[in-house]
This record gives structure tokens, C-alpha cells and sequence, in this order.
């Protein structure tokens, strides 16, 4: 046990913050920045999770840093730092270094161009607009080259629907301004109206149907949008709104 706890003792520097600890490591052997732990995952990886920006800001600086590298799951630096708290420093940081918004696993390309299939990919947009963070969308869609609405995950998604699904109406209107497709079906044929519906969230569903969504598109099981709503009080809210708004729900 203590072998294995000293093979991967940088990693645990970078989830602990042991800013001395880690630095005297990449000192000695600067390979240790490229060893996956069990977990699949790199010293980097653990340094985003934890939001450790001095880790991060030596890390970056090991010669033949990859700022796009993943781990085991297919996540990069990148993805991890926009699904953390108050990480924006570590997010400004890895895209000074290139990283990618819209990366691709390099092995899901491989498969794409043996096999000739569209793999769908992860985007830090679709996370950052998981996590209703404005601020943070705003900067991946106005960086330079900028991140894509017009992107879908494995389940058919475009971030749009994430957004509508945990009620951010404001980046539901920043995603719209971006060319994101807004009546588009994922998987389950539900649209992003389907999804602010469903979960409750009447203000996006209005703002969505103020932009132009079609009430009319029905999802795999039969459903229109207005239809999947969990109780009458967001219905009558959503009326009472469209109607201040001028929209016709017929």
C-alpha cells in the first residue's frame, strides 16, 4: 500500500494543495506529470477538480503539455475547470494555453474515420450550461477561435437543452443569439421547450416560446411540450406569462 500511495503521490498533492509538495516531485521526475493513477486520470485532472490554480500554473509550464489530454473518461482539463465553482482563473488559464472548447476524443475520431461514424461529442459549453453559469458562457462563446451552439452530445443535445432543462433563461437567450438550432430534437425527440416543461422552469419555457419555439412538435412517446409539464400551476403560469407577452399558445 505505501508503494502504490507514493506512486501517486503527486495526485494527491493536487487534490490536497500542496503547492511545495508538488513542485519538489515535478523537480525530481517532470514524467510524473504524464502518470495516470488508477482512476485514469493525470495530475492535472485532479488539479481542475480541485481548483488548484498555482498547481495548475506549474503543471502547464511541464515541457510537452497537452491542454486538450483526457483522462480515462474522456475528460479534459478544460471540461472539469467549467464544471467547478469560481474557476474561471484556471479556465482563462488553460485557454491562454490552446485548449480546446469543442474537443473531440482523439479516439473517437479514430473510430469516426475507421468506421464511419459520427460520435457525438463533450463540450465545456454543455457543462457550463448544466451549471447555469453565465459568466462562464458568455467567455467560451466570445473566445477566440469561440465555442459552438451548434454542437450535440450523446444524447442528441445541443447545450440549448441543458440550459432549458435547469432553467437558465438567460443562457437560454445567449445560446439563441449564437445560432443554436432552437427547436431541435434530442434522442428522446424532446426539444428544449420540452425539457424547460418538464422540469418546472415557466420563465425559460416563455422565453423559449418568445424566440420562436414550435409548440407543435411532439416528442417519442406522443407528447407536445405543453403537455409534459409535472402540474397545472406551471401551465396556468406559463399562460399568464405568454399572454403579458403577447404570444398565442393555441
Amino acid at each position: 500500500m505505501a508503494d502504490q500511495t507514493d506512486k501517486f503521490a503527486i495526485h494527491a498533492a493536487c487534490r490536497e494543495g500542496k503547492v511545495p509538495v508538488v513542485e519538489s516531485l515535478l523537480n525530481a521526475d517532470p514524467k510524473l506529470a504524464k502518470r495516470k493513477d488508477d482512476d485514469g486520470r493525470l495530475p492535472i485532472h485532479w488539479a481542475a477538480s480541485y481548483n488548484q490554480l498555482e498547481i495548475m500554473r506549474m503543471l502547464v509550464q511541464v515541457k510537452g503539455f497537452d491542454p486538450d489530454v483526457q483522462d480515462d473518461s474522456g475528460w479534459t482539463p478544460l471540461m472539469i475547470a467549467v464544471s467547478v465553482k469560481d474557476s474561471e482563473p484556471i479556465v482563462d488559464l488553460l485557454l491562454s494555453k490552446g485548449a480546446s472548447i469543442d474537443e473531440k476524443s482523439r479516439r473517437h475520431l479514430m473510430e469516426t474515420r475507421r468506421c464511419k461514424l459520427l460520435t457525438k461529442p463533450k463540450t465545456a459549453l454543455h457543462f457550463v450550461a448544466s451549471k447555469s453559469n453565465l459568466d462562464l458562457a458568455k467567455k467560451l462563446l466570445e473566445a477566440n477561435p469561440p465555442a459552438s451552439a451548434r454542437v450535440r452530445d450523446k444524447r442528441g443535445q445541443y447545450a440549448l437543452h441543458r440550459a432549458a432543462a435547469v432553467g437558465s433563461a438567460p443562457i437560454v437567450s445567449l445560446l439563441i443569439k449564437h445560432r443554436s438550432p432552437l427547436n431541435a430534437t434530442d434522442a428522446s425527440g424532446q426539444t428544449a421547450l420540452h425539457h424547460a416543461v418538464a422540469e418546472g422552469h415557466g420563465d425559460t419555457a416563455v422565453a423559449l416560446i418568445k424566440a420562436g419555439a414550435e409548440l407543435d412538435k411532439k416528442d417519442n412517446e406522443g407528447h407536445l411540450a405543453l403537455e409534459v409539464a409535472p402540474d397545472k400551476e406551471v401551465l396556468k403560469y406559463i399562460a399568464r406569462m405568454a399572454e403579458r407577452e403577447g404570444l398565442d399558445l393555441a
